[in-house]
């Protein structure tokens, strides 16, 4: 039974690069050498560890963000890997949501992120992630991700949660949802 009461799907095996089951290669990863194959799957499972280490869960479906990517419920969404044209020692990520208005797309970026930075298991001296552009709002989160990269933004969530309310609700303590 799943967590939200339905049966669970047969998930992809976790060997297996299954190319219908993930998204297809968006903006962020286009003109870069993609990972297909045995190398996307090698690296999805170090990914997968990263997010269990971290505690990078989806809270819709109760699992492991990595998980999406073997969902078939959810075959555009999941994540995308690439090595950089210029530079094989950076890892590009670009994560798919699973709707354009996914509640959860940024803090999930946000958490693969900081995932992905804290390990060395991958084997990449620099990680970028960004979400792919049929978020609506992809252009904002990819900003905070790309300051988050470059060290502007404080990685700590206690001090960057707070600007980020300043901006869109008021001070942060008065009556305005921060969403």
């Amino acid at each position: 039974m799943s967590f939200l009461g339905g049966s669970e799907p047969q998930y992809d095996p976790a060997d297996a690069f299954v190319p219908e089951h993930v998204p297809e290669p968006g903006a962020f990863l286009a003109d870069h050498d993609v990972l297909a194959g045995r190398e996307h799957v090698a690296l999805h499972r170090a990914v997968a560890d990263a997010f269990e280490e971290y505690g990078v869960y989806d809270a819709t479906f109760g699992y492991n963000l990595a998980r999406l990517n073997r969902d078939p419920r959810h075959t555009d969404a999941g994540f995308r890997y690439a090595e950089e044209a210029d530079d094989p020692t950076t890892l590009r990520a670009e994560f798919t949501p699973t709707t354009a208005f996914c509640p959860q797309a940024e803090p999930l970026a946000v958490g693969a992120f900081r995932a992905l930075d804290a390990v060395d298991t991958h084997r990449y001296d620099l990680v970028r992630v960004r979400v792919d552009a049929t978020l609506d709002g992809s252009d904002d989160v990819n900003e905070r991700l790309a300051k988050l990269e470059s060290g502007e933004l404080d990685p700590n969530p206690a001090s960057s949660v707070g600007p980020k309310l300043t901006e869109r609700g008021g001070s942060g303590s008065g009556s305005s949802p921060p969403f």
